[in-house]
């Protein structure tokens, strides 16, 4: 599934307009990234929660050339699935 339609899916499901449906995923979207940003976890009861990891720095190697790389460490953002999301897709 696509933006679009998960957009018309949203708008029928909610009795909105595509243009109001693409505006509030798109919102939600920001909300969600402005959260994660600020190192807060947000969590949707029976659906998951966003959060931030940690990934240490470490050493790769190049494909290429097969050097050594260093690769610096990251915040990565992660979702972890809720009970209800987890039973219902089983």
């Amino acid at each position: 599934m696509n933006k679009q339609e998960l957009v018309s899916s949203i708008a029928e499901k909610a009795s909105l307009t595509k243009a109001d449906a693409g505006r509030a995923l798109d919102a939600a979207v920001a909300t969600v990234t402005e959260a994660l940003r600020q190192n807060d976890t947000v969590t949707l009861v029976g659906f998951g929660s966003f959060y931030l990891g940690e990934r240490a720095a470490r050493t790769g190697r190049n494909p290429r050339t097969g050097k050594n790389i260093k690769i610096k460490a990251a915040k990565v953002p992660k979702f972890r699935a809720g009970k209800s999301l987890k039973e219902s897709v089983n």
